[in-house]
């Protein structure tokens, strides 16, 4: 996967993709979206790709949303802003869901600071790995907004809805220790280990079955919105596809020899 300002890495089974914008701490502009997206659509298409780690290249995760981006758009005529603005969060939404539904385990290494954007980006992860340099905000209030990134749906769910309007409604930044306390971080560990962690941690998350985990996820992610009658019948289908599996077939079969050979040594 050739891109500039996305770098994807593969090995293992395990797909470590770097923002790659360091000198602007790695705020998404509206090319590196179209990159991430590109990228994010390849991972999910390989099956051979068993986890995806998400990290920031430099000394930030990600700073948010392009401040030269936002001054274009206010550039704009004004009868072109609102369809100029919807637009953008087209894309900014399509990127949030691919890492969001990903058939496969996510994590988010948080190198540095994570902000706006860069802290929504983080929560679309199904688990976050910060580094003890790792800072958080949702500092969209300091720039007349609000979070556009999933901040809103992802926080909540988290932390509880109080403790998410006060980081949403103060813009304020957390440091990594405080990120554990409040469950927005699930580990923290030293820079260093950071990335070694964040991919043995996928390596685990992901040896079991792929179908399964996709299905699992899948259900997993809509839990909250879902009755308990509609989360036993998506189970249900769900777990008819694993019965045809290969994964499920080998790993019976596999059992039922370990029985058979128990049984002939006595």
């Amino acid at each position: 996967m050739t891109h500039t300002l996305i770098n994807v890495q593969v090995q293992s089974g395990i797909a470590t993709v770097f923002l790659n914008r360091p000198e602007k701490r790695n705020a998404m502009s509206d090319d590196m979206r179209t990159e991430f997206i590109e990228a994010l659509e390849q991972i999910a298409a390989d099956r051979s790709i068993r986890a995806l780690v998400l990290t920031g290249n430099g000394k930030g995760f990600c700073a948010g949303g392009d401040i030269a981006g936002m001054q274009r758009r206010m550039q704009a005529a004004p009868g072109e802003v609102a369809i100029n603005g919807w637009s953008r969060q087209q894309r900014v939404h399509h990127a949030i869901s691919l890492l969001h539904t990903m058939p496969k385990p996510t994590i988010a290494a948080v190198n540095g600071a994570a902000s706006g954007l860069g802290a929504d980006t983080a929560m679309s992860c199904d688990f976050i790995v910060a580094s003890e340099a790792a800072t958080f905000s949702w500092s969209y209030i300091n720039r007349g907004l609000i979070p556009d990134g999933g901040g809103m749906y992802f926080l909540p769910r988290r932390i509880g809805l109080p403790k998410a309007k006060d980081l949403i409604f103060s813009g304020r930044t957390i440091a990594a220790q405080e990120a554990l306390t409040l469950g927005i971080a699930d580990r923290l560990v030293s820079p260093d280990a950071l990335l070694d962690n964040a991919q043995q941690w996928a390596k685990e998350l992901s040896a079991g079955s792929g179908t399964a985990l996709a299905l699992g996820k899948t259900i997993l992610n809509q839990t909250f919105e879902l009755t308990a009658t509609q989360a036993f019948a998506q189970g249900s289908q769900a777990q008819g596809i694993c019965y045809t599996s290969t994964e499920h077939r080998e790993a019976v079969m596999a059992f039922l020899a370990r029985m058979a050979e128990k049984k002939t040594a006595k």
